[in-house]
């Protein structure tokens, strides 16, 4: 079991940890219970929440307990962040997210345990033991245990309180009720080992020294690295916002795409990290990246694996499907309705309103051209393709038959340049 730390080393997950040669040894005298927390303040967990689940699953395989914990509690109060308060959401909204991130883990941990006869997870919230608190017990059976000093200590609690924002106390109080958790957890499942990205350090210390100072007992906590991209912009955003691992939020297409459009630079890093190809086949594909970049072998190996991961065989194959029809090498009528839509969202795309126009005046209006006269001189020149069939005349108005599903025209500039014109209730043919 001590080889799973090595694992986590070599790809990266590790940034932290409370003393690792206690750990490894704790780890490889297992099977250990192990537990990591998601506050429910979306409906939905992203990309940025994968790195957890890949350390989750990299325990799970190598034999030991997982736990998840959904903070229906501590999603009522909220994390400081560094810059702002938090917009404190109602209860029945917290209860909803809580249920849906819960459905959203099955994928990551549930599967794999029926398949492979794996530790399967247990599920808590915090609400279970955090809503019975009294006042009065809060304060003396908890906060007698926690020093304020080391409490300002933490990044986000510093900022804040050098801020125009300040912090409130219910968002100060937050590391309170984590810390608990780990103590709850402890006397409730015997967990002994803790997860959670580097922001939250501060947060997983005081949980340890919790169970120190009122079970006279050692735990453990390591946290992942926190994934940044190359260019120095946020992980996990696109120009439509944050990718969600739910695909009513982020369809499967545009999941996909998330990882096929990235730089080669953080392809090669993200796939150390979210890979579970063996080491050598990661490092193979890290090698033909930097000595055949155009060929994105990195990306497609991690969109591929990813999309599969989270959205299943089907989700990738009609993504791939969409890419390859999108540019002319598949069927674009044998899309179904809702991939081709996400596939042209994506991509970009205009609605129409009033009467449809020629093939150049639409050129022009998706930015696949820069002029009607560019238009022209694309027709002219044999590039320009409408629902992949190439155009020869820059005047057409697109017949009735040409609507694809969802009302969709698909309109291409060469081999790359991609756009969607879709039919307004007022477009006349």
């Amino acid at each position: 079991m001590s080889d799973v730390f090595d694992e986590l080393h070599r790809r990266g997950l590790i940034a932290q940890t409370t003393d690792e040669e206690a750990l490894r040894a704790h780890l490889a005298a297992g099977p250990v219970t192990y537990y990591c927390g998601f506050d429910p303040t979306a409906p939905s967990l992203h990309v940025g929440h994968l790195v957890q689940f890949m350390l989750l699953r990299a325990l799970q395989r190598a034999g030991h307990q997982p736990i998840v914990l959904v903070g229906g509690a501590t999603g009522l109060i909220g994390d400081p962040r560094p810059s702002a308060e938090r917009q404190l959401n109602d209860r029945a909204t917290v209860a909803g997210w809580v249920e849906s991130i819960r459905r959203q883990v099955a994928p990551f941990l549930d599967l794999p345990a029926e398949r492979e006869g794996l530790k399967a997870p247990v599920y808590v919230d915090n609400l279970t033991w955090t809503e019975p608190l009294s006042a009065i017990d809060l304060l003396r059976d908890l906060g007698k245990h926690f020093r304020v000093g080391r409490m300002l200590a933490k990044e986000a609690v510093s900022a804040r309180l050098n801020s125009e924002a300040g912090i409130s106390y219910t968002e100060f109080s937050y590391q309170i009720l984590q810390a608990n958790d780990f103590r709850e957890l402890y006397r409730r499942h015997g967990c002994t080992l803790q997860s959670g990205g580097s922001d939250q350090w501060g947060n997983l210390t005081a949980g340890i020294d919790l169970v120190r100072r009122t079970e006279g007992a050692t735990v453990h906590a390591l946290s992942t690295q926190l994934v940044t991209k190359a260019d120095g912009t946020k992980f996990g955003k696109s120009e439509g916002g944050s990718v969600w691992l739910d695909p009513a939020l982020t369809s499967p297409y545009t999941f996909f795409q998330f990882w096929l459009n990235a730089d080669d630079a953080d392809a090669r890093t993200w796939l150390r990290l979210f890979s579970e190809r063996p080491a050598e086949e990661v490092e193979a594909l890290v090698a033909e990246s930097v000595e055949r970049p155009a060929a994105r072998a990195a990306q497609r190996a991690l969109a591929e694996e990813l999309t599969a991961l989270v959205h299943g065989a089907e989700e990738l194959r009609r993504a791939e499907a969409a890419g390859r029809a999108l540019f002319g090498r598949e069927d674009l009528a044998a899309l179904d309705p809702g991939t081709l839509d996400a596939a042209l969202r994506e991509a970009g795309s205009v609605t129409l309103d009033g009467e449809t126009p020629t093939v150049a005046q639409m050129l022009q209006r998706t930015g696949l051209a820069s002029s009607l006269s560019d238009a022209r001189r694309t027709v002219k020149e044999g590039g320009a393709y409408l629902n992949n069939e190439r155009v020869t005349d820059a005047d057409a108005v697109p017949g009735e038959d040409a609507w694809l599903p969802g009302d969709w025209l698909v309109l291409r500039r060469g081999k790359r340049a991609v756009a969607g014109v879709q039919r307004g209730p007022s477009t006349a043919g």
